[in-house]
């Protein structure tokens, strides 16, 4: 069951662009954002020297997802300051405890089960070059511990970066199709965009009137292995989240789309139909 949460997001230099820290009011896990561009601004900052486990966030144009690193350390400001060399991130966000309480066990752990969550639900693209080992835990420590990941989880997403939210919600009904030509392709309308289900087909080749865009955005899920080459069609050989139902159709067509008309349920409306007009006639009354 969820429960209401408050969330109080503290801005220490006023700036909604800037440095955020975060926190369930009644729980002791704080996140802090920090842009790289404020890197120098946090360093003078206490909260980073602590034991904790960090996000390292980037959107690199021509990856298909944003990249992530999930890592740990004893002392944040140290290995942040490290990992300042590194080349891909934007973002970091660093979990710690307002009260001290992790211990190097606890965020061993934290950090694998956050590694092992981020990769289940792929979301992110994973640059750990290893994979975290996960340290014995007592049963009280690992009940405890998975509380305050479910805080974890909750603060990320708030702060944008939605890395352990899961995806899906399949519900049959719900399902949505898209066909046209050899393209025929299922997929579902979610709060953040419409998911194309795996094994979904998409047209070989684009029409004349595409644009540079949706060429762009098809290359990029073949490069990406989100898209293959399968006896002349395209395949989607994983479940893919676009930001709008037009991106979406654009990508299975291969021409330019108005994805709510394009997208239908089982019965033949339109996803504009069920979802746009509905609510306007129900906004009347």
């Amino acid at each position: 069951m969820n429960f209401g949460k408050t969330i109080q997001i503290f801005l220490p230099d006023g700036n909604p662009r800037s440095i955020k820290i975060a926190e369930i009011t009644s729980r002791t896990v704080q996140a802090i954002l920090i842009p790289r561009s404020k890197i120098d601004l946090v360093f003078q900052r206490d909260e980073l020297q602590n034991v904790g486990i960090y996000f390292l966030i980037g959107n690199p144009e021509e990856e298909s997802k944003p990249q992530l690193y999930i890592g740990e350390a004893e002392d944040c400001k140290v290995r942040i300051k490290q990992h300042n060399s590194k080349g891909f991130w934007n973002y970091a966000i660093v979990i710690i405890s307002k009260t001290h309480y992790f211990t190097k066990t606890h965020i061993k752990y934290l950090e694998s089960f956050a590694y092992n969550e981020a990769k289940r639900i792929g979301r992110y693209k994973i640059e750990n070059n290893t994979i975290p080992t996960q340290p014995f835990v007592s049963e009280s420590m690992k009940a405890d511990l998975l509380d305050n990941f479910d805080t974890i989880k909750i603060l990320v997403s708030t702060l944008g970066y939605p890395i352990f939210d899961e995806v899906k919600t399949a519900n049959k009904t719900e399902q949505l199709y898209c066909k046209s030509k050899d393209a025929n392709a299922i997929g579902e309308f979610t709060d953040e965009g419409l998911l194309v289900f795996q094994n979904s087909v998409c047209n070989l080749k684009e029409s004349r009137t595409a644009g540079t865009w949706l060429i762009n955005l098809r290359k990029k899920l073949l490069d990406n292995g989100i898209l293959a080459l399968e006896n002349g069609i395209l395949v989607f050989k994983s479940d893919y989240l676009f930001g709008s139902p037009s991106a979406a159709a654009g990508a299975v067509l291969g021409r330019r789309s108005n994805g709510w008309i394009d997208w239908k349920y089982k019965n033949g409306k339109t996803l504009d139909e069920v979802k746009r007009q509905n609510n306007k006639s129900s906004s009347h009354h």
